[in-house]
């Protein structure tokens, strides 16, 4: 499973834009997603240092629909939620690789969530 399908979308709700104002991410994730592969997916997509992981699982709401021989009932989809918290102050990252020195720069937002900050 490649980063693109670990992250569905972000779960954009009242309580998630006051959240993202404090670090906090929410989105919609595989429900096979594990608290590790979504925290390396965010930090190759977005570019930013995750510093926690929360994961919940909803299960689906019931549905009824009147069908040609009465009252059919189904359920909605379920799936799983994943609260990411980022380094608002990342430091940069100093390494080397063959003798030679390299950097890393984390953001400290991420600007493709959705909404403007």
């Amino acid at each position: 499973m490649n980063e693109y399908d670990i992250i569905v979308r972000p779960h954009i709700t009242e309580k998630s834009t006051e959240a993202a104002a404090l670090g906090q991410y929410a989105f919609v994730v595989d429900n096979a997603a594990t608290k590790i592969d979504i925290k390396n997916a965010v930090e190759k997509i977005f570019g930013v240092k995750v510093l926690s992981v929360n994961t919940m699982r909803y299960d689906g709401k019931k549905r009824t629909r009147n069908g040609g021989g009465g009252a059919v009932v189904g359920y909605t989809p379920k799936w799983k939620k994943a609260v990411v918290r980022i380094d608002t102050d990342p430091k940069t990252l100093e390494y080397t690789v063959n003798g030679e020195k390299k950097t890393k720069k984390y953001k400290s937002v991420i600007e493709d969530y959705g909404f403007a900050q």
